[in-house]
Formats: C-alpha cells, sequence, structure tokens
C-alpha cells in the first residue's frame, strides 16, 4: 500500500517527491497521501483522451469513503484517513474536486480573475491543506494559500505547450492579446514580453508567499523551501529564454533537488547553531 502510493508521488513530480525526502518520515507519508490524491484526480482529466466516466466514478468513491463506506480505494481511504486525522475541511476538498471537474469543461480562460478563480481550488485549497497537514497556526493560512498560488501559476507558464496541444489556455487571454501575441507557439519579441510579464506575476505570488516562511517551523521548512527553490530556479530559466517553453518542458533533475535540500539542510543547521550560541 504504502509503495504504491510511494509510486504514484515519485513518478509525477521530480521536484516535490525529492523535496518531501527532507520531512521527517512521518511527515513525509502524510504528504505521500495527500499527493496521491490529488495526483489521481489530475490525471484523469488531463489524460487524452480525458477519462471524463473514470473521474465522476473515483469522485463518486470518494464520497462513499467520506460517508464511512469502503470504496476499495486504498488512495481515497487513505486520504478520508488523513483528512479526518488531520482536519482537513470538507469545503476544500470540494473546491479541488470542483476545479478538476471545470478541466472537463472549461478550456480558456479570459482574465486573470478566472484564473485566480480556478487556482483558489486546483492549488490554494493544497495549500491549506498541508498547513493542517504540519499543524501550522491559522495565521498562515493566507501564505499557504499563497505558495500554492505561486507554485500553480508557474505550472501553468512551464506548461504552456502541453496545455496548448490539449486545446488549455490557463494564461490569461486578455493579455495575450494586449501584447500582441497571435500564438503561444510562437517565438516573438512580444512572446518574450508577455512571459516575462507572467512570470513577474509568479515571482509576486512567490514573495508574499515567502512572508509566511516563518510560520513554519525549521524541521518541515528545508523541504517547502527546496521546492520553493527548484521553481524558482525553473522559472529564471525560462525567464532567460522564454521560448525555451516552446522546445521543451523546463523540469530541475533529481540531482538539483537533492543538492538544493542538502543547502539547506545545512544552512539551517548553521542558522540554528549560530542563533543558539548567540543566546
Amino acid at each position: 500500500m504504502e509503495n504504491y502510493l510511494k509510486m504514484i508521488f515519485k513518478n509525477a513530480s521530480v521536484t516535490y517527491y525529492n523535496s518531501s525526502l527532507f520531512f521527517p518520515r512521518e511527515v513525509r507519508n502524510d504528504v505521500t497521501k495527500l499527493y496521491a490524491f490529488v495526483r489521481v484526480f489530475d490525471d484523469l482529466v488531463d489524460s487524452i483522451p480525458q477519462k471524463e466516466k473514470e473521474f465522476y466514478e473515483l469522485k463518486e468513491k470518494y464520497y462513499a469513503e467520506l460517508n464511512g463506506e469502503q470504496s476499495g480505494n486504498i488512495v481515497l481511504s487513505n486520504f478520508v484517513e488523513l483528512m479526518n486525522r488531520k482536519g482537513f475541511k470538507e469545503e476544500w476538498v470540494e473546491a479541488f474536486l470542483n476545479a478538476m471537474e471545470s478541466d472537463l469543461k472549461k478550456k480558456i480562460y479570459y482574465n486573470i480573475h478566472e484564473t485566480l478563480k480556478y487556482m483558489y481550488g486546483s492549488a490554494e485549497v493544497v495549500g491549506l491543506m498541508m498547513m493542517k497537514l504540519l499543524r501550522l497556526k491559522e495565521e498562515s493560512s493566507y501564505y499557504a494559500r499563497s505558495l500554492g498560488r505561486a507554485m500553480q501559476y508557474l505550472n501553468f507558464i512551464r506548461d504552456v505547450k502541453e496545455d496548448t496541444q490539449m486545446g488549455r489556455q490557463y494564461l490569461p487571454l486578455d493579455e495575450m492579446e494586449e501584447f500582441s501575441v497571435s500564438s503561444l507557439g510562437e517565438c516573438t519579441d512580444n512572446f518574450r514580453e508577455f512571459i516575462r510579464f507572467q512570470l513577474k506575476r509568479y515571482f509576486d505570488f512567490q514573495e508574499e508567499a515567502e512572508r509566511g516562511y516563518r510560520y513554519i517551523p525549521v524541521r518541515y521548512l528545508v523541504a517547502i523551501k527546496t521546492a520553493a527553490d527548484m521553481y524558482k530556479w525553473t522559472a529564471n530559466k525560462i525567464h532567460n529564454d522564454p521560448c525555451i517553453l516552446n522546445r521543451l518542458k523546463v523540469k530541475p533533475k533529481v540531482r538539483n533537488v537533492v543538492a538544493n535540500g542538502m543547502y539547506n539542510l545545512v544552512s539551517e543547521a548553521l542558522w540554528r547553531f549560530v542563533s543558539s550560541y548567540h543566546i
């Protein structure tokens, strides 16, 4: 069971999985349960063709688990157990499922307000679940949402080619028109300016999220900061050459994530040592 959830996590995300290795074991196990849940729904709506029937069947099985019935699905049973133990709000999960369902119907996002509304369900509530999972203070909820929003927005930028092939566009269409970009598959000065404008928004979201790091215990911060650092690495690489988006999917390698995690681990340990010395 544990290995199955772990494989879902490991196969789906280089950054998140390898960053999670810096969590304490019990926390890492819970993060795996959460990630497996969001991934299985996301995979159904992102498949080609989309697996609409399977999505609704899985959604019904989730409700069955929520009502105390056995669905026979270990991803769902483990998530509901985690949800109850950590106090995830049902409305958060509902918002996530609604966002995933919208991927079956809505393809184009015309302005930033529509995109932000989608990101609340697709990513910000996952940040709130992580807040509960780590037992952070409620004051951190705004920053938990901000971090989820930042990472999701960079995914929209990074995955422009992939989303276009699926007939989707999460980056605001009206802004694309303002920059006189006729296609997200082009490589022009206007396209470069448009992508860098979108990256500026991501960096603003990320900067806001980092103000909330003060709420995160050091034993958890290394993993979270490592994931965030890798997202910034990706953003900087795209900023240097926006047209790279139409050539390949920009992702850090495992060794980059692990090396950054070790650097953060040593930095945090040194900071704690110096702080205790001065006290």
